[in-house]
Formats: C-alpha cells, structure tokens, sequence
C-alpha cells in the first residue's frame, strides 16, 4: 500500500483500538456495564476492521494476471466494504441489541471507578489515533473540506479510519454520558441507553462507508482536474488535433485507465500517427501519472459529420442523425481551423461533435490503432 493509502494512520489506529478493547473488557467484567461490554466489541471489531485494510492494501499489490490483466487495485476497494459491513453487523448491531436488553433488565453499576477510568484512557488514545488519521488525510486533502474529501477521496482506507475514529469518539462520549447518568441517578437504564445510541452511531456510520465504497467498486472516474491535464495533454495542435471524445475508470486508487477517439488529419502517414499516439500517452503520463493504461483511437475529424449531431437516444457515441445533403461532402474532412480545440467535440455525448465517433460518419480509417502499457 502507498502512502497515500494511509498505512500509518491503520496502524496507530489498530494499535489504539487493541489496547483500548482489553481495557473496556477488563472494565466490563469488575462493573457489568453493558456500555464497557457494547464498547468493547467496537473497539474489537475496529482493530479488525484495520486489520482487513492492511491485508486488502498488500493483495491490491499483486502482479496482474492473464485473468486479471487490468492487476488488483480494486481489492483495496472490496476490503474497506467489508468493514462497512462488520461494523454495522459486529458494532452496531451488538450495540443495539445489548442496549435494549440493558434497557428492559437494568442493574446498578457495580465499582463504577473501572468503567470511568477505561473511558478517560480510551478517548486519549482515540484521540491521538484521530490526529493521525487528520495528518495523513491532510496530505491529499487539499482545500477539499472534509465531507468532500470522503465522497472523492479513491483511496478508501483513510475515509474509513476518519469515520471509524470520529464514531469512536463520539461513542465513547455516549459511553461516559450513560454511565454518569447511571451513577448520579441510580438507574442502571440510562447505561442501556448509552449503549443503544453507540449502536445507532456506528450504524449510520456503516452506513455512509458501505455507500461510498460501494460507488468506488461499480467504477468512478478521474476528477475533473485530472480529466482537464489529460485533454490538455493529448492535443499538440499539430497532428493531434482534438479529443472526439474520452473516458476514464479508475482500475484502483493510484491506477487510472484512459480512453480516448482523438482527431488527426487526414493526409497523416501511418507512422506520423503512431508516433502522435505515443507522444501523446508521453504527455499525458508526465501530467497525470497515475494514468497507467492509456488507449488513443485516431479518426478524421469530419466538420459535416459534425454538424448533423447524434441521436440523443443512442448509446455514448452513437449513431449519426439522418445527414443532410447539402450540409454533407463525400469523403472526409480536414478540420476546419480550431474546429477541433480540446473540448469542442470532445468528451460531452451530447456534443454535435460526438458524432464524429460514428465510424460511418466521421471517415474512420479502419482498425483503431490502440496503445496501452
């Protein structure tokens, strides 16, 4: 796993949470609060939800395979949902079940100093793994605000141990509460509904992360700056002319796929081509480095083609309207001057230009000349 991963922020989390289990079980069996013994099980499926993270980030490593020639970045992916759905079934629902049976039975806290004394311990060591988890997110962070950092964020162990730590906090803060409460009145409920709203917290927690995560697996594109360097990149005026148009995939947090129809001009050799194509994947790795496998289909820019726009209900880049007959010429086009700038016809289906990657309309020279490494 990278650094950008996070490796260091799992690894004070794990050794935080393993510390901090022990003690709220120690806790649980001098006292029988049943907020130490909620608590205890999230600190104990936290250190696992941290040990899946670092066993996802080394088998994300893995050299790709016949099978899998795109490689195994989205393993990370996989791992971090499973956490999702440990702390929603080991932490929250235990939490809440343990809760309302404390709720309906209570009893009074017995030698009420363990539980007190675990939970100041637990929130200074939660603490110090939350302000590392903050320092290694504030690295690739950026001036994105922290809400937006765990919807975009492509690596998803940091997002995790930020939202593990954050619940931990907060739901040792519950604990506290429910046992103070359960001391100063003497009603053992106010431990059960500590409990209960540890178990709720960690709930919408899973929550939040199994739909994060589960948007990174389906297959998220590159961000919007990364997409501008790549266009910008592409095109050297001369014989890349323009971006027909272009789509991106992220094979994993730090491997990007790059698809593009890119525009030539029609009296270009064969070798002039292949040789724009590999000038071009040159650039665009040089600005977007994480662009790993790159694939650049030449066609002729056709200005007519262009102009006769697509039908909006056909699939991305598809079939051409019925062309006119006055606007169309036989054969294709050179482009018209700055007719194909980045962005003109590029990378919006919407675009007249889309329909440019119509093999019929646009003058395709054939085969598409692809290149990826």
């Amino acid at each position: 796993m990278s650094a950008s991963g996070g490796t260091k922020a799992i690894v004070a989390a794990l050794g935080a949470n393993l510390a901090i289990a022990v003690a709220k079980f120690v806790a649980f069996l001098f006292s029988g609060s049943s907020s130490m013994l909620a608590e205890s099980v999230h600190s104990l499926a936290d250190s696992g939800n941290q040990g899946l993270l670092l066993l996802g980030g080394k088998r994300a490593q893995r050299e790709a395979t016949p099978q899998h020639p795109f490689g195994y970045g989205r393993e990370r992916y996989i791992y971090a949902f499973l956490v999702s759905i440990v702390l929603f079934s080991v932490g929250g629902m235990f939490a809440v079940y343990e809760g309302y049976e404390k709720i309906r039975h209570p009893h009074e806290l017995e030698a009420w100093y363990w539980p007190v004394g675990v939970l100041v311990f637990a929130i200074i060591a939660e603490g110090f793994s939350f302000r590392t988890a903050i320092k290694e997110s504030n690295e690739s962070r950026g001036s994105l605000s922290w809400t937006d950092f765990i919807r975009r964020a492509k690596a998803p162990e940091l997002p995790v141990v930020l939202l593990e730590d954050f619940g931990a906090l907060i739901g040792l803060v519950l604990a506290l509460g429910g046992v103070g409460l359960a001391l100063g009145t003497g009603n053992g409920v106010w431990d059960g509904i500590g409990t209960l709203c540890i178990g709720i917290l960690l709930i919408a927690i899973a929550l939040v992360l199994a739909a994060e995560t589960k948007s990174l697996l389906l297959g998220e594109a590159a961000g919007t700056d990364q997409v501008e360097k790549i266009k910008a990149a592409v095109v050297d005026g001369d014989t890349v002319t323009g971006i027909i148009h272009m789509r991106t995939l992220h094979l994993g947090p730090e491997e990007l796929l790059v698809a593009a129809k890119i525009a030539v001009q029609h009296d270009d050799t064969a070798d002039e081509v292949a040789n724009a194509i590999n000038a071009a994947e040159s650039r665009v790795r040089a600005a977007v480095p994480i662009a790993r496998v790159i694939y650049l289909e030449p066609d002729i820019y056709n200005a007519a083609a262009a102009a006769a726009g697509i039908n909006p209900a056909k699939a991305p880049g598809g079939a051409p309207a019925t062309p006119d007959p006055e606007a169309a010429t036989p054969g294709p086009e050179a482009p018209e001057p700055g007719a194909a700038e980045p962005g003109d016809t590029a990378s919006d289906d919407t675009a007249p230009g889309d329909t440019a990657s119509d093999d019929t309309a646009s003058g395709d020279t054939g085969k598409p000349t692809e290149s990826g490494h």
